[in-house]
């Protein structure tokens, strides 16, 4: 558990909080979603990617044809200002290209490069075979049972 938790559990411990063992779990899924996000991290690191560099990597691999940035924007979550950061640093790395859409040339449409597709690829091999080894050693059954405890919990956020 990260020292930041283990501070605020320690506190909580010691004022002798209700439920102190609900807070202990949620510290622990806290930490483990930071230890997976800085693994991302570093996962894509040697390829110049971001994980949201990565996510517009995937979403034009899947759309051949390409998207217009506000349906990037739309696909990825992320508003359309951030979108663009991506793809002027995507394009400034020739992942990606920005064509005049063929139907309304006053509208954008991204498309992967060659580099793009190969970077593409790759990555998506290698971060697909990363994510499915983090429940490696899960039975089929404990995935399903985790499934659905997660999905028990989301239940009690606020919508």
């Amino acid at each position: 558990m990260e020292q930041k938790y283990l501070a605020l559990l320690n506190v909580a411990e010691q004022r002798q909080l209700p439920l102190v063992d609900n807070i202990r779990l949620c510290f622990q899924m806290l930490s483990l979603t930071a230890a997976i996000d800085r693994d991302c991290a570093t996962q894509l690191a040697p390829y110049g990617l971001s994980e949201g560099r990565f996510i517009v990597l995937f979403l034009l691999d899947n759309a051949p044809d390409g998207l217009a940035p506000a349906a990037l924007a739309e696909q990825a979550g992320v508003t359309r200002a951030t979108i663009t950061g991506l793809l002027d640093g995507l394009e400034r790395d020739a992942l990606i290209a920005r064509h005049a859409d063929p139907v309304d040339r006053r509208a954008l449409c991204i498309r992967l490069t060659d580099k793009g597709k190969e970077i593409a690829a790759q990555v998506f091999m290698q971060h697909s075979t990363w994510i499915a080894n983090l429940y490696a050693n899960l039975s089929a059954s404990e995935r399903e049972q985790l499934t659905m405890l997660l999905n028990k919990v989301a239940h009690n956020l606020p919508a």
